[in-house]
């Protein structure tokens, strides 16, 4: 009896001792390397961020005083003003594990609606902006409904609402172009965005104001409001959510009908970043593919349910970094799309690598 007795405490001791070799495994484990990327999966945002000061600090010990001057600023902020709303919209969009492909053709769509309503019908400028905004609504309405009931693959039904939205745009605009002069004599309020003031030698419109406006709004609601936790629940994990009595349809309906309202203030942006309304702005193509870069970048995950708004905007801070910061110092345009290319391939390796070692 006293020998089984022994035997049992040998056998709790080993245990024990196992119990405290694994915890001060796990401890080591969890030391600096641990904590880093603790902080990658609570922040985000954190890794574009990073990579963002140092695009900045090489450029600017490469390019010295021309880079961080405050013209280099201006510039910077007004290549990404439209990309960093139309990267807003996205960023909700693939957050609900989702993607959207027509984010662009429906910003020009909703800015030719905006000139086209306020110079061919004479509609009062601001309910031609209040239409191309509820037109860029609807559309969203209409993508929602079509992944959120008719259980619709997004990006079989973005890929075909693009396509609806850029024939549409061509048809109903007759690609009749609206030119600056006409709307800063009729219509000043359609090129309202375009507006300039200075802030430390920095000359900063308002479409860059509402960039940021927008995205900081959008941090605090998805971060502090049930409707942001919601979105983010239903990228998680839809068919959990639901049963934690989340309204997915209703959700998806506001996110995509959101993100199309947003797509309609980057239309107006739009113009007054151009000057004009065109119906065949290279925003339209290019809009599509420079948000997801932004938001791959920024460190928002395909798969839906993590990531920040704000990375989302470091990311378009970065392409536009690049791109300034390689075309000042001379070189070959290619290199930039070299180098952003290996930054969505390797933001998307982080992501994996932070979703397997936390799982």
């Amino acid at each position: 009896m006293s020998d089984s007795t022994g035997r049992g405490q040998d056998y709790e001791s080993s245990l024990s001792g196992a119990s405290t070799s694994l915890a001060e495994f796990e401890a080591h484990e969890k030391g600096l390397f641990g904590r880093f990327h603790n902080a990658l999966h609570a922040t985000p945002a954190l890794v574009p961020l990073i990579v963002l000061m140092a695009a900045i600090l090489i450029f600017g010990v490469t390019l010295g005083e021309r880079f961080f001057s405050p013209g280099t600023l201006t510039l910077i902020l007004q290549q990404v003003q439209i990309v960093g709303v139309l990267a807003a919209a996205q960023t909700l969009i693939i957050l609900t594990a989702g993607i959207d492909l027509s984010v662009g053709a429906m910003a020009v769509f909703c800015s030719v609606i905006m000139g086209q309503f306020t110079f061919r019908y004479g509609i009062p400028a601001p309910v031609g902006i209040a239409c191309g905004l509820a037109i860029g609504t609807g559309i969203g309405a209409v993508s929602g409904w079509l992944v959120s009931r008719v259980k619709l693959p997004p990006f079989i039904v973005t890929l075909g609402m693009w396509q609806i939205v850029l024939a549409a745009n061509y048809l109903y605009s007759k690609n009749e172009t609206i030119r600056s002069q006409d709307i800063r004599e009729s219509a000043p309020l359609l090129g309202f965005m375009g507006m300039r003031f200075e802030v430390g030698g920095a000359v900063i419109t308002l479409g860059v104001v509402t960039m940021i406006l927008i995205v900081v709004v959008l941090a605090y609601v998805l971060r502090s409001t049930a409707w942001g936790r919601h979105v983010y629940a239903v990228g998680d994990d839809a068919e959990a959510a639901e049963l934690a009595g989340v309204n997915r349809h209703g959700t998806i309906m506001s996110v995509y009908m959101t993100a199309g309202f947003i797509c309609g203030l980057a239309g107006w942006v739009m113009i007054g970043r151009f000057g004009s309304v065109s119906p065949s702005a290279s925003t339209g193509v290019v809009g599509n593919i420079q948000s997801i870069t932004a938001v791959v970048i920024g460190g928002i995950s395909l798969f839906g349910g993590r990531g920040s708004i704000w990375g989302a905007f470091f990311g378009a801070l970065i392409v536009g970094t690049f791109e300034l910061g390689l075309r000042m110092a001379g070189a070959n345009a290619q290199w930039t799309y070299l180098l952003i290319g290996a930054l969505i391939i390797g933001a998307v390796a982080v992501d994996q690598w932070i979703r397997k070692v936390t799982s």
